[in-house]
């Protein structure tokens, strides 16, 4: 295992290698930006470890690196919004930035997008709305990889989503999938040859498995089985309400769009994700920096609570993220070996030079 590889270090080299695959400058800085952000926060499922997905993508031809985002429905409030088979990250920051845009001029922004790509964690987008002092949102569709309370056939996305809501010392920043697991956090298992614990996810037949390998080929190949959602199988822990989640990030970003839902992402010559993002303004309901500090009460009330025995403390949303990317930023961030591997050999086949720290 090499050394922690610094920020800088691992986005330039990043960003080289995404340029030498033809992407944009540009394009590169915001791919690169969104996936280190992930692995700042030790969320290694949605980092780095992505970067060859964006360029096998690229080759298929489901980005588009000639096309730019279009607003194609436009009112004081809301906007809809064609990706035009763009990357992810680039189409979600024009429409999260509009969505701000709006919550500026008249104290609420609603988009809703289709046509895009993968964009990466949600947080970032809604955390855009934080240094306005507004409450930001973010979701996205994918990808069919969950099965349906009762069912077996994979037919809905992971579907996170994000709100970001401030705070005088303390921004509570939810960020999740409507499922047990993202995809990701298969690969990551897969990559460790480790077991997923049972409870994550079914084979074709519908029954418990162990093997994310199985899970994986399963999605690959468009065979029955996936991930369960939000709450396991069956009702008993609530994993009809996960799976409500994830009609309704389907329904806000493809309905609302017209756009694809996540059954039919992936499917002809286009990705087709769908996303959705909202600002509003505090001012909607009273004066911003009493609202703010009324709000960071609340948080601090739940986390100053009596903590279960053996337990150090009680966290907010957004603080473990906050304190890892502060570490991942002073002492550099750790990729496993095959990460490290894959991105020494995508800088090898363009002759770009590689850290020494990540051999």
């Amino acid at each position: 295992m090499g050394l922690n590889v610094t920020y800088k270090d691992l986005k330039t080299l990043c960003e080289e290698i995404l340029h030498a695959e033809g992407f944009p400058e540009l394009t590169a800085s915001d791919i690169v930006e969104i996936l280190l952000e992930a692995d700042l926060r030790d969320i290694p499922s949605h980092g780095i470890a992505r970067l060859g997905r964006y360029i096998k993508e690229r080759e298929r031809g489901n980005i588009r690196l000639d096309s730019e985002p279009q607003t194609i429905h436009n009112t004081p409030i809301s906007a809809l919004v064609d990706g035009m088979g763009g990357p992810g990250q680039c189409v979600s920051k024009y429409a999260m930035d509009l969505s701000i845009q709006k919550a500026r001029n008249s104290m609420i922004g609603l988009v809703s997008v289709r046509n895009s790509n993968h964009y990466g964690i949600s947080a970032f987008y809604s955390e855009r709305a934080l240094s306005e002092g507004m409450i930001g949102i973010a979701m996205t569709n994918s990808y069919p990889l969950v099965v349906p309370t009762f069912g077996k056939e994979a037919v809905l996305g992971t579907n996170p989503f994000s709100i970001a809501i401030p705070g005088e010392n303390r921004d509570f920043i939810l960020d999740m999938a409507t499922s047990v697991v993202t995809r990701g956090k298969l690969e990551v298992y897969d990559r460790l040859e480790k077991e997923i614990p049972l409870g994550w996810a079914v084979d074709e037949t519908g029954g418990d498995t162990s093997s994310p390998r199985k899970v994986l080929t399963n999605f690959n190949e468009r065979n029955s089985g996936g991930i369960l959602p939000l709450g396991g199988s069956g009702e008993a822990f609530g994993g009809h309400k996960g799976y409500g989640m994830a009609i309704l990030v389907d329904l806000l970003s493809a309905g609302l769009s017209l756009g694809k839902w996540s059954a039919e992402t992936y499917s002809g010559s286009e990705a087709g994700v769908c996303h959705f993002f909202g600002c509003i303004s505090l001012e909607l309901f009273g004066e911003p920096s009493a609202l703010i500090g009324h709000l960071e009460r609340i948080v601090n009330g739940v986390v100053a609570s009596e903590r279960a025995e053996g337990y150090e403390k009680i966290y907010y949303h957004g603080e473990k993220e906050a304190n890892a990317r502060e570490r991942s930023m002073r002492i550099g961030i750790d990729l496993d070996q095959k990460t490290r591997n894959s991105i020494a050999s995508l800088a090898g086949k363009h002759a770009i030079p590689t850290p020494k720290e990540l051999l």
